[in-house]
């Protein structure tokens, strides 16, 4: 097959994402796929008559996520794309192609406007459609259908946009502390961890920088994430951050213990499990995705969000839950070929 890989994109996840696409791209590669690895936001400025050419099936991709999350304003600088979030030839290059497989996380790549645009041209891609995308993506509406289907999920408070009394209005809705993050984001970007009501401004103030914010009550306990992949669960991750909190800097610069299958009870295995499949059911995702928990001091388990798109990087939890399994890498990357729709 002809496959296109998508990746980068205007999103603070973009090394990430560029990450992923490379090891994709060669796994890809290594299955005796043809396979370019496109960056959505950058595009291709000069096409060649046959879009084909652009394809390769030997050679290997390389990229290294950095310690900060990108600079987009000085992206925007040097692509002159301004706020497209689809850089030039990009949909010629996928309708050329068999297939596009979504390597992309947060923003366009996960939140749905991808997938719809690529379902307008009829073009083939891995992962959930855009409605699942959409609903896992924004935390506040994912929340609300975790609860509907009985998924327990932290108590929470939404702000749509930077108030004066956004403070006072967390104080009394949730409490200390808490836990901020921006309502449409991933990878832990812009999230913050508010013990004292003398950091929450700060906290709120650096999250709205990336839109809506959702604020949740702080629950202690053990960090966990299930990867569904076609419907099954695969084995539980523990994850243990060396300090802090799992963030963007602990997550992608090996600074964590990932444990798989993780030492939790059996019943606390079988439950996180049948949770997760709820959870995926209930937010209409398909093909894969992964859901993460904690599970607290009492034995309960909460659910925190769904991920649509899982890092395929050399620290990404998902691939180490596949491998758990008894899943090769390539043998998972040629599974979400067969998986998507």
């Amino acid at each position: 097959m002809n496959i296109v890989v998508l990746a980068g994109g205007l999103s603070p996840e973009r090394e990430v994402s560029l990450t992923s696409g490379s090891l994709i791209a060669n796994a890809l590669m290594e299955n005796g796929h043809s396979v370019l690895l496109l960056d959505v936001y950058v595009g291709i400025d000069e096409m060649p008559s046959d879009p084909l050419t652009l394809f390769r099936r030997d050679g290997t991709y390389t990229h290294t996520v950095s310690e900060e999350i990108p600079d987009l304003d000085a992206l925007r600088a040097r692509c002159h794309n301004g706020n497209a979030l689809i850089g030039p030839n990009v949909i010629d290059v996928c309708q050329a192609a068999d297939l596009a497989f979504l390597a992309l996380h947060g923003a366009m790549g996960e939140n749905g406007q991808l997938q719809a645009t690529l379902d307008a041209f009829g073009i083939r891609y891995t992962g959930s459609g855009y409605a699942g995308s959409l609903l896992a993506m924004d935390k506040d509406l994912s929340k609300r259908l975790l609860c509907n289907a009985g998924v327990p999920t932290p108590e929470w408070i939404y702000l749509p946009r930077a108030q004066s009394d956004a403070v006072r209005c967390v104080i009394e809705a949730i409490g200390l502390p808490c836990v901020v993050k921006p309502c449409g984001c991933d990878s832990s970007v812009g999230v913050s961890i508010v013990e004292t009501e003398g950091d929450l401004k700060t906290a709120l103030d650096e999250a709205f920088l990336w839109g809506a914010v959702l604020v949740e009550k702080k629950i202690t306990g053990r960090e966990l994430t299930v990867g569904i992949l076609d419907g099954e669960a695969l084995p539980i991750v523990e994850i243990i951050p060396k300090t802090g909190f799992y963030d963007y800097k602990n997550k992608y610069q090996g600074t964590t213990e990932e444990v798989c299958p993780a030492e939790i009870p059996a019943e606390a295995t079988a439950r996180a499990q049948e949770l997760a499949r709820r959870g995926f059911t209930a937010l209409r995702l398909s093909g894969y995705a992964r859901l993460d928990f904690l599970l607290d001091r009492d034995g309960g388990l909460w659910c925190l969000e769904a991920n649509t798109l899982p890092g395929m990087t050399p620290t990404s939890l998902f691939p180490f839950a596949a491998r758990t399994a008894g899943i090769s890498y390539r043998e998972l990357c040629e599974k979400l070929v067969e998986l998507a729709t």
